[in-house]
């Protein structure tokens, strides 16, 4: 149920500002802005919004694939206590937040540096769920017949984005799906310590 509302709000506000350019110019990550301003809501605000269609479909069914499993195993008593729900959309909102503080801190003299879209919440829900079930079989986007496990998976995306982000010359940003990703598996073994140990046992053991 919290994914799906997290999905509802997210599409509602980035459809509004698809037409609305004032609005979304507010809503952006603009590292400039918080450090001179102290505009700190854009760290959450700029992943309400999306630069299309594509862009929020994308975002939002890798949500929908990974945050239900996630959601679900948050909130296993057994697994993270009462709290889980409450953990989850700490995950997600942490992972807004977090995901956007190495560019933040790259950028916050560069007024001309602009990011939007939960990319980096998304990548902390996908890697929440690699460290709750490494061996889960996935496939890549373009190659939808061939599995691998999670936690291959994942290996293989966070070496992308650390090579693509450190390459530059694009305006997508691979640092957010990084760190979002970095901080996905940090908060998932804060939480629970013992789930390091079942990772490393579900892939050697």
């Amino acid at each position: 149920m919290i994914t799906l509302i997290i999905i509802a709000i997210t599409v509602f506000i980035s459809i509004t500002t698809m037409e609305n350019d004032t609005l979304k110019n507010k809503l952006m990550f603009n590292a400039y802005m918080i450090h001179n301003r102290k505009e700190w809501y854009r760290f959450f605000s700029s992943g309400l919004i999306h630069a299309d269609f594509m862009h929020l479909a994308f975002n939002m069914f890798s949500l929908y694939m990974f945050g239900k499993g996630v959601e679900t195993m948050y909130g296993q008593e057994e697994v993270f206590g009462a709290k889980g729900p409450l953990f989850f959309i700490l995950l997600y909102v942490g992972g807004l937040a977090l995901s956007s503080l190495y560019s933040y801190e790259k950028n916050k003299d560069n007024i001309y540096y602009n990011a939007l879209g939960a990319s980096g919440a998304v990548s902390s829900v996908v890697f929440a769920f690699i460290i709750l079930d490494p061996m889960n079989p996935l496939s890549f986007m373009f190659l939808p017949f061939f599995d691998i496990p999670a936690y291959l998976f994942g290996g293989i995306f966070l070496a992308v984005e650390y090579y693509l982000g450190k390459r530059g010359q694009s305006n997508i940003g691979h640092d957010a799906h990084f760190w979002g990703a970095i901080y996905g598996v940090a908060f998932t073994l804060i939480l629970k310590p013992s789930l390091f140990t079942y990772f490393i046992d579900q892939v050697f053991g």
